[in-house]
């Protein structure tokens, strides 16, 4: 897997990587012959006592134990900048984007394998039916790319769907956006997406009169039918603002 360094990006001895799902160690000792530092989080205890051969073989493998969703993020880095590679399960790929987002700051991007239907979702653009909330979440911090189908085949055992590499190159409209609560904007846009067969305006009946959000969206240029699934990652944050 070519995964270059961009002009401005520190040298590979001054990379830090953080990889989810080191396994059998595989990709943490491709990660670890350039030189850069390497985080392995693995929480089978069984794989971690494996993995510990190679942390020996190669000093600037660290090895932490572990859910990535309990541990600290910022604890492991140290605050420094890093990369991250992950080989995710399927069911939680959304919760561990939610999880490294929160360090978007620190993060410079993240290649993850997870199922192609979730990378689908992931790197979706507005008016598809595969864009949702969790493509808004993505695109907010980051810009996706899939670069690799991967069929079962390549697994052992072999999965029951096909996979994706993704990369999320950091970062995404948040840059253009300025600042706004993140919490409360992704509070919002989940429930602009509550039942996608409906519009907008309906499903913000809870929090919003439907002819306040009317008018937001005449003032857009947008219909008064629209639904979520064909509004932009910008478009939302403008829309939250002006009912804010």
């Amino acid at each position: 897997m070519d995964m270059p360094t961009q002009p401005g990006e520190p040298n590979m001895q001054e990379r830090l990587w953080l990889e989810i799902g080191a396994g059998h160690g595989e990709m943490t000792r491709v990660l670890a012959a350039t030189g850069a530092r390497v985080i392995a989080v693995e929480l089978d205890s069984k794989l971690n006592q494996r993995l510990q051969s190679l942390a020996q073989e190669f000093p600037r493998i660290e090895l932490a134990a572990g859910d990535i969703l309990e541990l600290d993020v910022g604890v492991l880095t140290g605050g420094a900048r890093f990369r991250v590679y992950g080989n995710l399960p399927y069911y939680i790929t959304s919760p561990i984007l939610h999880r490294l987002f929160e360090y978007a700051d620190a993060l410079e991007d993240v290649y993850v394998v997870t199922q192609l239907e979730v990378a689908a979702r992931i790197a979706a653009r507005p008016g598809s039916r595969q864009f949702g909330y969790l493509s808004v979440l993505s695109q907010f911090y980051a810009e996706p790319e899939i670069l690799l189908r991967i069929p079962r085949g390549a697994f052992r055992p072999p999965p029951k769907v096909t996979s994706a590499l993704i990369h999320l190159r950091m970062p995404g409209e948040r840059r253009s956006i300025g600042d706004l609560d993140e919490a409360r904007f992704f509070g919002f846009v989940k429930l602009c997406f509550a039942q996608k067969r409906k519009t907008l305006v309906n499903n913000l009946r809870t929090v919003a009169a439907p002819e306040g959000v009317g008018a937001i969206l005449r003032g857009l240029d947008m219909r008064a039918d629209v639904r979520a699934e064909q509004i932009s990652v910008t478009q939302f944050a403008e829309i939250y603002r002006q009912l804010k």
